[in-house]
């Protein structure tokens, strides 16, 4: 296929379809990207990036959407969705295919799920057979993948069990934890994805299991998991938790994923493992081991929490005072406020870089001595260390208890915590321009390490609500040169 043909990408607001798109730019593919609102997806694409209206649902709004493509993908599922996810899946996979051979589609990919025909399979893997089987049904040659669990930060079953060990240093195994599974590194899904636009199929529709070269159970995911986060949890085995007890038990322990969950852990009494070589064959691609998808979930996940305003962990009320225990990016608890200041950005962020040392914290300087008394009690730096200059600071620079992780002058500075605590924690000023004045946003986030760092989180949360919100205000009355 012509590296510069159009490419429709179904899914771009899902965890796949969302990561694929970039790639896919990156390579030199055209792209457009079908969406029932585009209003909400275009300002979130990369430039040049075309974003249509259509619905899957709706046949008549396929035509426009495929017409001059090359190869679509398919990465679309009712699951999260209320009422009959399968026959919505049925009909929108129908829809899609009759659409596609009428435009002269040469090829769709699609993403299904391991695990083998059987007469008891799960509800969710013989949806997503059928998936398949509706657009092969009507001539256009599909690459279909299927895959077992995908570790990736943010990814379903990578974020069910970091719930479940961040939160629970006991567990009852059920079998369903027991049964194997291929996991596969989100890495490697996407290579085999930007590779489907390319492989030589004969004008068939091969049926390709991809998967890492470990075979381990959710168990053993759990422990990695644990062994890599440093956290001690205790897996007790029982014979009687059947999977639809399991899943409701899931929704009590982690509420954020019970919809999807629930329809996820009931495919798990089925072994979900890579029977062919097909992937082998076709493709030169070499995924990597559970322990190395683990640690790059983690590392990627830092990555992401670097790079992302702080602002943007939720979707609605962005630059709103939050609560503590409101906001969550990956396993971070998030806090941001904000304020509009009657100054430049540059006098604003002239505040933000005193901050500490001889200057103080705004608010409360005495709470923030106690604090560093306790730290030094148990062993960490206090507040002692003070700052190397009074007005500027550098990336590396130590700053009271904190580390200066990031400067950018007049924008953005961002401190890493270096005291003891139970977990990791960060606290981020960002000035942005606003009217005749600044805008000032303060964030302060917290990695927690287990049970105990969620019961410190929310043990200081009364005083974490006292102390931010005066250093906010404490921060604006210095840039205004009144305080």
């Amino acid at each position: 296929m012509n590296p510069r043909g159009l490419i429709l990408l179904t899914g771009a607001t899902g965890y796949i379809g969302g990561r694929l798109l970039p790639l896919l730019v990156e390579e030199g593919w055209r792209v457009r990207c079908l969406a029932r609102q585009p209003k909400h997806l275009a300002p979130r694409v990369p430039e040049g990036v075309e974003v249509v209206q259509g619905d899957l649902l709706d046949a008549d709004s396929l035509s426009a959407a495929l017409q001059g493509v090359e190869a679509a993908y398919y990465l679309v599922h009712s699951m999260g969705a209320g009422g009959d996810f399968e026959e919505q899946d049925r009909r929108a996979a129908e829809n899609f295919a009759r659409a596609a051979r009428a435009a002269g589609v040469q090829r769709i990919i699609y993403l299904g799920g391991l695990g083998e025909d059987e007469p008891d399979l799960s509800a969710h893997l013989r949806s997503r057979h059928e998936v398949g089987e509706r657009l092969r049904a009507h001539g256009v040659p599909v690459i279909e993948f299927r895959a077992s669990i995908i570790i990736g930060s943010g990814s379903l079953s990578f974020e069910m069990i970091r719930a479940l060990v961040e939160r629970l240093p006991v567990m009852i195994t059920p079998r369903w934890l027991r049964v194997t599974a291929q996991p596969i590194a989100i890495g490697d899904v996407l290579a085999y994805l930007l590779a489907g636009l390319t492989v030589a199929h004969g004008g068939s529709s091969p049926i390709i299991g991809i998967g890492g070269p470990d075979r381990v159970s959710y168990g053993e995911l759990m422990r990695e998991y644990a062994r890599q986060r440093g956290l001690r949890r205790w897996l007790i085995p029982v014979p009687l938790l059947t999977p639809r007890l399991s899943s409701l038990w899931l929704g009590l322990v982690t509420p954020l994923y019970a919809r999807v969950g629930r329809k996820l852990v009931d495919s798990l009494r089925h072994p979900t493992v890579v029977r062919d070589a097909s992937a082998q064959r076709l493709f030169s691609l070499k995924p990597v081991g559970v322990r190395e998808a683990i640690a790059r979930a983690l590392r990627n996940e830092d990555s992401r929490f670097a790079q992302t305003r702080w602002s943007d962990a939720w979707s609605a009320g962005a630059g709103a005072p939050r609560s503590w225990g409101g906001a969550r990016f990956g396993n971070r608890l998030v806090d941001s406020r904000s304020r509009l200041v009657a100054a430049s950005p540059d006098k604003v962020f002239a505040a933000v870089e005193r901050i500490g040392g001889g200057t103080g914290w705004y608010y409360a300087n005495w709470l923030w001595t106690v604090r560093g008394w306790l730290d030094l009690l148990m062993g960490g730096v206090g507040m002692r260390r003070g700052r190397r200059d009074p007005e500027r600071l550098g990336a590396g620079d130590t700053l009271d208890c904190w580390r200066v992780e990031s400067v950018q002058r007049g924008r953005l500075l961002r401190l890493a915590a270096e005291m003891k605590l139970p977990g990791r924690a960060w606290l981020e000023f960002e000035v942005v321009p606003e009217g005749n004045g600044a805008r000032l946003r303060q964030t302060a986030t917290f990695d927690p390490l287990g049970l105990w760092g969620l019961a410190y989180w929310y043990g200081v949360w009364p005083l974490h609500q006292l102390v931010f919100a005066g250093m906010l205000r404490g921060l604006a009355r210095d840039a205004k040169g009144t305080g």
